[in-house]
């Protein structure tokens, strides 16, 4: 489903080992914003895990997907990305019809 890069796998590891828990992430969306819907990202730990999460692993990454957001997510890449003094996840969904001007949210 969501198909994160290396650079983006090799980040959240970093993050989840100076955390020192976790058993990955979860991808998701929200209602917010002037576009109507923006990205969520959250750590993992056992005892988070939903009856209504899809485990999509990746180089032994937990990364889940509530069943009602893979609609919104089918086909996206997650990247890890530095520009200039910024840095952070980016994602790419071909599903986003627009964006807001910010780019704090989107349609599909």
């Amino acid at each position: 489903m969501p198909f994160l890069t290396k650079t983006a796998i090799d980040r959240v590891k970093q993050l989840i080992e100076r955390r020192g828990k976790g058993d990955g992430i979860r991808i998701g969306v929200k209602t917010t914003g002037c576009s109507g819907l923006a990205y969520t990202l959250e750590y993992v730990d056992k005892y988070t895990y939903n009856m209504s999460d899809v485990n999509y692993s990746q180089a032994g990454l937990c990364v889940l997907v509530d069943k009602k957001h893979e609609a919104y997510l089918k086909g996206m890449t997650v990247d890890w990305v530095r520009n200039g003094l910024n840095e952070g996840f980016e994602f790419r969904n071909p599903n986003e019809r627009d964006r807001c001007g910010c780019g704090e949210s989107f349609r599909v």
